[in-house]
């Protein structure tokens, strides 16, 4: 697909990438936007990336809008002569999968779900072909995730799954959304992960939750004490599955203030990708966890 430009009144240009979701398409989005915020182009006011397009707030007085846009079109000609290469960083996310907080949620809302009979794990792992919840739970834990969007609600991330678009986890969102999902429930709709960043209203699918604060406004968590949202487009996310135990104990030591993320930085490739996605996946987990 061509890239798509359109403006969204007179203080907005969107630009649709691609019409379905892909890495291709969200490097495409992440170079332009990037290079957008490296030319600081007089009057550009705000830049917001999403999975397969991006959006520009701009001051008509600062700068013309046939302006911005011949502006834009130019740095999408030399972001796609440029290698995919990005340099990031990769989190650990501990997850208590099939926790008891999620599954009494779900249990609340059988009556929305298109398997009323089971959880949500357990339609996950039977509709992607998985024997066992544990094989599907391997599974969703065992490649990296990017995150390619974060909004919707405040410091909720989207993320897709690094693995070849036949092996990618998918799962319909509910039939119709829940009025409730736990704060930090780790989620899945469509190809996208999420993990809510605040309790409310949802459809995805809940496969557990995290003990790991990814957004406060107060700016009291160590980690968020410098920006109150953890995460940014372009993290690379690898779930690590635990146990009641170990997620007690990372609650405890968020509380007191003792918990803290494993973060490496890294650089990611998406010509090497390609080329070797499990090669490129191992050398990332390598680099984590310092193999």
């Amino acid at each position: 697909m061509k890239t798509r430009y359109s403006f969204g009144g007179d203080e907005h240009i969107f630009v649709e990438v691609d019409e379905e979701m892909s890495l291709e398409a969200f490097f495409k989005s992440l170079s332009m936007t990037n290079a957008v915020k490296e030319s600081r182009i007089k009057g550009v006011t705000e830049i917001c990336p999403a999975n397969a397009s991006f959006q520009i707030k701009f001051d008509p007085d600062a700068i013309a809008p046939d302006d911005l846009l011949a502006e834009l079109k130019r740095l999408e000609g030399a972001t796609e002569k440029a290698e995919s290469t990005v340099s990031t960083r990769i989190v650990e996310i501990p997850v208590f999968y099939g926790d008891p907080w999620t599954h009494e949620t779900l249990m609340r809302f059988r009556e929305r779900h298109q398997d009323p009979g089971g959880t949500d794990l357990q339609y996950a792992a039977r509709i992607n072909g998985y024997a066992s919840v544990e094989a599907f739970v391997a599974a969703h834990a065992g490649s990296p995730w990017f995150v390619t969007m974060v909004g919707f609600v405040a410091g909720l991330p989207f993320m897709y799954q690094m693995v070849e678009r036949s092996k990618q986890i998918e799962v319909p969102k509910y039939l119709r959304p829940r009025t409730d999902t736990p704060k930090l429930t780790v989620g899945h709709g469509g190809c996208f992960g999420c993990i809510y960043s605040v309790r409310g209203a949802g459809g995805y699918q809940l496969f557990g939750i995290t003990p790991m604060p990814i957004y406060d406004p107060r700016q009291e968590i160590s980690y968020l004490r410098e920006f109150m949202i953890f995460f940014k487009p372009g993290d690379i996310v690898k779930f690590k599955p635990v146990d009641r135990d170990e997620y007690d104990a990372a609650v405890q030591a968020v509380d007191t203030g003792r918990f803290a993320p494993l973060i490496r930085p890294t650089a990611f490739s998406l010509e090497a990708f390609h080329a070797d996605p499990i090669g490129t996946n191992q050398k990332l987990l390598g680099g984590l966890y310092g193999a």
